[in-house]
């Protein structure tokens, strides 16, 4: 009980540590209150007209199907279609109908809006007579909102890896590594007294950022509550091993940041990209992550009978880790375990 005191107190001193486990909680408020970004602005046409060349009644049509800029000048609008940053269609009188104007570096979508245009402005007239019926234009993020929240409560499952790891660097370079070596301890109490806050700040963590972002019910909630133990326990153990095998606090944040990012990367690869594919899908099962991150998924989709297989995944890396934890310690400095 002393010996976890004593990482208690560590905790509040290390300032790294805390921002570790207050990061993830900081995104979901961000998540929560900022909403989905709409993104729907960017694919609005951009025409551009001269002042003294088109009709008003060109420019009310154009207004119709996107933002009309208007320019005093032919030479002023040439200017503008030719700025790389910009997507803008040109549009001059020609007779009865309009020209558009491009400078050849829009997107393919624009030089087929552009092409089409004189023609509908030509059959304006017909077009008015149809029924025309208004669909919602649909949020371009909301469907990844979903996937930002777990992910996010993914991050805070493994924090407590960091946690671990720091812990173990800071005890080597204060030498107090030495003393626990020769101390009568156990190797369940040395485990205990090493995990057991990165485990239980790395839950808090993440069950806080889970209750910000996601709005489960008491199933869905419990089953929410034991993917979070089992990420955070295998996360913790794998703290341990960046611990003992980085000699110094720069290396040890080295493997932590190869680490977090082999926990963010692969669970985004096999959700989005090798979900086909059997052999893939099975060595990303390989990364904790990948389980949890799924499992989130599954229990956010109303998928709640599916969790079953990553729990049974999550248990096999906590057992795993710690298994070869053991040996890896017992074949080190440690001989009383």
């Amino acid at each position: 009980m002393r010996g976890l005191l004593y990482q208690l107190k560590s905790v509040r001193k290390d300032k790294f540590c805390i921002m570790s486990f207050l990061l993830p909680v900081v995104v979901a408020v961000v998540l929560h209150f900022s909403g989905s970004i709409d993104l729907s602005s960017l694919g609005e046409l951009q025409f551009g007209v001269c002042a003294d060349d088109t009709a008003p009644e060109a420019e009310n049509w154009l207004a119709r199907y996107g933002s009309v800029t208007v320019f005093q000048t032919k030479a002023e609008l040439i200017r503008a279609i030719r700025e790389p940053s910009t997507n803008l269609i040109g549009v001059t009188m020609e007779g009865e109908g309009i020209r558009t104007l491009l400078s050849g570096d829009e997107w393919a979508i624009i030089w087929q809006a552009a092409s089409t245009l004189p023609q509908l402005y030509e059959m304006r007239e017909i077009a008015a007579e149809a029924d025309v019926q208004l669909l919602e234009r649909p949020d371009i993020l909301a469907g990844y909102q979903n996937i930002f929240a777990a992910m996010t409560l993914v991050v805070a499952m493994f924090m407590g890896c960091i946690f671990n790891a720091v812990n173990i660097i800071s005890e080597k370079e204060d030498g107090v590594a030495f003393i626990n070596e020769i101390l009568p301890m156990s190797f369940k109490a040395y485990v205990l007294q090493k995990i057991f806050i990165g485990f239980a700040f790395g839950c808090l963590s993440a069950v806080v950022t889970g209750a910000i972002c996601f709005r489960l019910s008491a199933a869905g909630a419990g089953a929410m509550l034991a993917l979070i133990i089992l990420s955070a326990l295998a996360a913790a153990v794998i703290g341990l091993f960046i611990g003992h095998i980085s000699d110094g606090l720069m290396m040890g944040v080295v493997y932590i940041k190869i680490v977090m990012l082999i926990f963010m990367a692969v669970p985004l690869l096999k959700y989005l990209a090798v979900t086909d594919n059997k052999v893939l899908s099975f060595l990303c099962y390989l990364i904790p992550s990948s389980a949890a991150f799924e499992g989130i998924m599954n229990l956010v989709n109303g998928s709640a009978q599916a969790i079953g297989k990553d729990m049974a995944i999550l248990m096999a890396h906590c057992a795993g880790w710690l298994l070869l934890y053991q040996i890896f310690n017992s074949s080190g400095s440690r001989c009383d375990i």
